[in-house]
């Protein structure tokens, strides 16, 4: 059907069978691993942070926390500028541009960690660079959801963005593997020592950037070879700036912040809190299950979402993420109870567990939601109200990820805030319960009652 698909209707089941289906899936197939490692870079400075110590670099731990957190700050503000690129320059030349943009901070990143007198400004500009990565999902989102017909967005989405997730994981899994070898020999540049407790070992820190490198090259290549572009989606700014209007666009930004900015921000946290509340472990072995589990459940909560209603699974993702905050709050160690490492870590797990739930149920609801607000707009005009919701529905998801993402700047930094504040991370963890229970009051009223038009 050539590059650009001028006439693309996946709601026409004959359409759909007959080619539409096979065309789908291969765009999203090729998506998953330049989202996977768009969320490696977003996230590789979680890992390296807890390194930089050990290699000569004389950061305060507020520092480190800014360095974990800046990402966050980056990637969620240019989310609201990619938001807004699919309709316009078109799915296969952005995810090709984006993907190819992950090159800058990981060769800088690979460079800058080899000198320990690197300043800190050029590290603070190397984790703002990250938010490349970051970025890439709103449009990810936005133009694999123009793909799929809505009996398959849930579990399309939750594909995309829950196999997309898992570069969080990897990032934590492949660095610590990665920077005890010489995997590029001479051009990766000279090892450098650690000492620990344990004693003294090489570590080649740079392969922390280097290692996604050839990696980024084949998927920005497989994104120009591979994917479409829908001619018939292409909107103007003007027409896409309609969502500011939408009262549902900022309610839904606000709960993608508790499901989404939840995930993001504790997957960049919780290395650096497990080494303050449990400094006598090593922090990146356990730390990867967290971003793992709330990576996999997401695709769970997607095809979940298709199932049953998405605004209940929200509501259900939101109790348990509270339930999940308070057993934090327990078995921390504040004062002089030592804590206990295994509640800590199983109230962690929770969190991230309900966190991957809830990013898939809220990502399926936004296109019912506005499915159903423009079928009462338009009054029976089936046509013309699919078509608003559809190219809406797609800018929101886009628009609500920038938002979202924002919480894993504000969860970091709140931890770190706390700690220099109080010496624990309780002020911040109660902040996190009056949030999410703020979430759980607006899901309910908008989406779960039944007296509601949006109801879902």
């Amino acid at each position: 059907m050539g590059k650009v698909l001028k006439d693309w209707r996946p709601e026409d089941q004959q359409f759909w069978q007959s080619g539409g289906r096979a065309i789908a899936r291969r765009n999203l197939w090729i998506s998953v691993p330049a989202l996977l490692l768009a969320f490696a870079i977003w996230q590789v400075w979680s890992v390296t942070v807890v390194k930089l110590p050990l290699v000569g670099f004389k950061f305060s731990s507020n520092e480190l926390f800014w360095l974990a957190a800046l990402p966050a700050l980056s990637g969620a503000t240019l989310r609201i500028f990619y938001s807004f690129v699919i309709p316009i320059f078109g799915g296969r030349k952005w995810t090709t541009i984006s993907t190819a943009s992950l090159l800058i901070p990981a060769l800088g990143l690979g460079f800058a960690v080899q000198n320990p007198n690197t300043s800190y400004t050029t590290m603070f500009i190397l984790a703002l660079l990250c938010g490349f990565g970051g970025a890439n999902f709103s449009s990810s989102m936005s133009n694999i959801s123009l793909f799929f017909p809505k009996s398959e967005k849930g579990q399309a989405m939750g594909i995309n963005a829950g196999l997309g997730n898992l570069g969080v994981s990897a990032v934590q899994i492949a660095v610590p593997l990665a920077i005890t070898s010489c995997l590029f020999g001479a051009m990766g540049g000279e090892s450098q020592t650690i000492s620990t407790p344990q004693g003294s070992a090489q570590v080649w820190l740079q392969n922390a950037g280097f290692i996604w490198v050839p990696f980024i090259v084949l998927s920005t290549l497989a994104a120009w070879f591979g994917m479409n572009d829908i001619g018939s989606m292409h909107s103007s700014l003007k027409e896409q700036f309609v969502i500011f209007k939408r009262l549902h666009n900022w309610i839904l930004c606000w709960l993608y912040v508790g499901t989404f900015g939840s995930f993001i921000g504790f997957s960049a946290a919780f290395p650096l809190l497990i080494s303050h509340s449990f400094p006598h472990l090593d922090a990146v072995k356990f730390a990867f299950l967290g971003p793992f589990v709330g990576a996999v459940l997401r695709v769970v909560g997607g095809w979940l979402s298709d199932k049953m209603s998405a605004a209940k699974l929200t509501e259900i993702s939101y109790a348990m993420m509270i339930v999940g905050v308070i057993g934090v709050l327990v078995f921390q160690p504040i004062g002089g109870n030592e804590g206990s490492f295994v509640g800590f870590f199983c109230s962690f797990m929770l969190l991230f567990a309900f966190s991957g739930i809830g990013n898939g149920s809220t990502y399926a609801q936004v296109p019912r939601i506005f499915s159903q607000f423009h079928r009462h707009l338009h009054q029976g005009d089936v046509k013309t109200s699919e078509a608003h919701a559809t190219k809406e529905s797609a800018t929101v998801l886009g628009f609500m990820g920038a938002i979202g993402a924002y919480g894993g700047f504000l969860i970091p930094k709140s931890f770190g805030s706390s700690i220099e504040a109080t010496g624990s991370a309780s002020m911040a963890l109660w902040g996190f319960i009056v949030f999410y229970v703020s979430c759980l009051i607006v899901n309910y009223w908008f989406y779960v009652r039944k007296q509601s038009v949006t109801s879902c």
